[in-house]
């Protein structure tokens, strides 16, 4: 299958080389022509995992979007949200009908992206679908070498619009056979554990996150007072999930930590062992708090007021940044409010995920 890859991070780097593994036909996108030059030079990713290391060749390295979404059947965006604009404005002139766009994850982008497509005047049939991570735990080792840790054994998917489930779900598993459908867009964008796991943890361990030049926050940032309250969160968006119709499973964080029944399986002790979580990580402009925070958890926020549901520990987290920040964050422009969401009813909002506007 020909595969579309949007981004220069982790999540890029690691997908393109594993897919190609796999046998896809992978075509790298990324904006940042010099950074893209090892691999363009080369024609390879070097790929590290449990099996070794071994030089993986990638079909086409680009900076040209078009060529990279020629003929792509799945397009593949493991950006931050925080991309999503960006990516929206430079995909809109090239989509075409049939083509299926994943977010992984995707913080309610599959329906942002949508509409910012549509509005722009491209009309296609796209379906687009979101999972609540990225597919792999992984960091980059170099300009061209990725080091995957582990890779996700449940990927829950939501599909906009969501009745268009069967015919994307059978695209993206050629991919990624661990993908299963959770409904619509929105109980996708509730799957996402970014907004769960990562805001607790950024604000819980801000002093030695200022302090030493180097902090894991997986291992000696994860104390039981980080888990109380990490748990606490994420009760809260299993009851939005819960109010809003969304059945289980719901993929407690819970299970991240204490089980292998989590979306990556056993995982939080080998994430720990690897060693390449402990960085350096600026409390201002980290993805975790610029993504996980402004975005992710404004937008769980705002759902829960949307569903009646109380949700302390998710607005005191959003005041408690907001005031590292200097800036309100309670109606950014990821939320009900902003998206124009918040004076529907629940089957106005549901109906509306279902067929699309």
């Amino acid at each position: 299958m020909k595969i579309a890859i949007l981004g220069g991070g982790h999540g890029a780097y690691a997908a393109a080389a594993d897919l190609s593994e796999q046998g896809h036909e992978i075509r790298l996108w990324r904006r940042d022509a010099q950074a893209l030059l090892p691999v363009q030079q080369t024609g390879a990713i070097t790929l590290k995992d449990a099996q070794g290391v071994r030089e993986v060749p990638i079909a086409l390295a680009t900076t040209d979007m078009a060529a990279a979404l020629h003929g792509a059947a799945l397009i593949l965006i493991p950006s931050p949200a925080t991309a999503q604009h960006d990516l929206a404005a430079a995909m809109a002139p090239h989509l075409v009908d049939g083509q299926v766009v994943f977010l992984a994850p995707g913080t309610f982008g599959s329906y942002v992206m949508a509409q910012q497509v549509r509005q722009a005047g491209n009309l296609a049939t796209v379906t687009w679908a979101e999972t609540g991570t990225l597919p792999y735990l992984a960091r980059k080792h170099g300009e061209r070498e990725v080091n995957v840790t582990i890779r996700a054994v449940r990927l829950p998917t939501g599909v906009y619009p969501e009745r268009h489930t069967a015919p994307a779900m059978a695209v993206i598993r050629q991919a990624y056979p661990s993908v299963h459908p959770c409904g619509n867009a929105l109980s996708g964008a509730l799957m996402n554990a970014g907004p769960v796991i990562h805001p607790p943890l950024m604000v819980m361990n801000a002093a030695p996150l200022q302090h030493f030049e180097r902090w894991d926050i997986h291992n000696e940032g994860t104390q039981r007072s980080v888990r109380d309250v990490t748990d606490r969160l994420d009760l809260e968006r299993i009851a939005i999930r819960t109010a809003l119709g969304h059945g289980a499973p719901h993929y407690p964080l819970a299970d991240h930590y204490n089980n292998d029944q989590w979306m990556y399986g056993d995982a939080h002790k080998k994430l720990v062992k690897s060693g390449d979580w402990r960085e350096t990580i600026d409390l201002y402009q980290h993805r975790y708090i610029t993504e996980d925070v402004e975005l992710g958890l404004a937008f769980l926020a705002s759902a829960a007021r949307f569903a009646g549901v109380d949700a302390p520990i998710a607005h005191g987290i959003l005041a408690l940044v907001g005031g590292i920040l200097g800036r309100e964050l309670r109606w950014g422009p990821r939320t009900f409010e902003s998206l124009g969401l918040a004076d529907m009813t629940a089957a106005e909002l549901q109906q509306s995920l279902h067929h699309g506007h």
